[in-house]
């Protein structure tokens, strides 16, 4: 198995490396998040300039894996812009199961020009549901919801949303409604992010598609998030643990580096160690989907995995750093926080540990 990035890949990371490190450090990202909308329009701009709010639209041209290089350079420097929420994850909803007319919505997305968000989450869920309390009811040729979506992430911005909602002769559908439809009451999350709980009472809305059950689209679409997550995530490690280390390398103690003392460095190789079982698994979850395997067990693991390495990583980074790792000036502490933000996303390492003991029972052999 080929492990390694085509050429177009290749130039795909680079380029997204250079434009974010370019645009962000960690007091122009500091500016950046304390603004209303917590982004910038003009990294958003960039970004569809370069092709990548449109990745995975269409499966011949950009997958999964493209998604991944992606991300781990949007977690690297820690970017705002809401990619996933506001375009990838709702978009190939859009791109699955819309009508002509409704993909048409997708050239804007990938334009910068349209925002999306996936209203699925509800109250009470610590994970995503299959069954969504949210209705839907048809009145001739029109339909119309009800219910209320939290956390709606990047949905404080939509100008369309994708929501989920119970149909009236069973089964969960899709709907595109008016961003601007429902009661929306924004919020920002501890990690710098920004959301949003979305109030549906009788709102008018568009079948994506056909008004027919699509839990296996949102399955789908979910694992495809937990995904992107995850090698965020992992780009977010990566830095984390080279901060570290620099930061080792340069702070005195007693009149020498602080990674002349064994204990320490040994520390910062078990982060490592971290950062590669993390690594490896959110390859391996990117390579299923990419092979159109799209499996919960896997994205399970992954997000198992990723969740471990990610609070490891997290919290040795402020450790070893000391008190300035608790400063708000200071990366480190922003990086631990969005490491949290992404365990707790779309089920938490707890949940995604229930869900393989459940399965456990599938196995001859189970180790731990």
């Amino acid at each position: 198995m080929d492990f390694q990035l085509s050429d177009e890949q290749t130039l795909l990371r680079d380029t997204t490396r250079d434009v974010l490190s370019r645009t962000y450090d960690a007091e122009s990202r500091n500016k950046v998040i304390d603004t209303e909308l917590g982004w910038s329009r003009e990294v958003w701009s960039q970004l569809a300039d370069i092709g990548i709010l449109g990745l995975g639209f269409d499966a011949d041209e950009a997958g999964q894996i493209e998604i991944m290089v992606v991300l781990t350079e949007a977690g690297r420097r820690l970017a705002p812009e809401p990619v996933v929420h506001a375009a990838l994850a709702p978009g190939s909803l859009i791109a699955e199961l819309g009508t002509e007319t409704q993909r048409q919505l997708l050239d804007d997305v990938a334009a910068g020009q349209r925002l999306l968000a996936f209203a699925h989450l509800e109250p009470g869920n610590r994970k995503p549901a299959d069954n969504v309390t949210t209705h839907a009811v048809q009145q001739g040729d029109s339909w119309t919801l009800s219910g209320r979506k939290n956390p709606v992430l990047a949905g404080d911005c939509a100008d369309t949303l994708v929501v989920s909602a119970a149909l009236p002769a069973g089964g969960t559908g899709l709907f595109l409604v008016d961003g601007q439809a429902g009661a929306r009451n924004a919020y920002r999350t501890f990690d710098g992010q920004r959301g949003a709980q979305i109030d549906l009472d009788q709102t008018p809305a568009e079948p994506l598609g056909d008004a027919v059950d699509a839990s296996l689209a949102i399955r789908n679409a979910i694992i495809r998030m937990q995904s992107a997550l995850c090698s965020e995530a992992v780009g977010a490690m990566e830095e984390a643990l080279r901060l570290t280390t620099d930061y080792l390398k340069t702070r005195k103690q007693f009149g020498v580096t602080l990674n002349k003392f064994q204990a320490l460095t040994q520390r910062a190789a078990d982060m490592y160690v971290s950062l590669e079982l993390a690594r490896s698994m959110n390859l391996y979850a990117a390579m299923s989907i990419a092979d159109g395997n799209f499996d919960p067990l896997i994205a399970s693991r992954a997000k198992l995995q990723i969740g471990r390495s990610g609070r490891h990583i997290g919290q040795e980074a402020i450790q070893l750093h000391g008190g300035i790792g608790m400063t708000a000036e200071y990366p480190v502490g922003h990086y631990a926080a969005r490491l949290t933000a992404i365990e707790h996303t779309l089920g938490s390492t707890h949940d995604h540990l229930q869900v393989l003991i459940d399965h456990i029972a599938d196995y001859d052999l189970a180790r731990l």
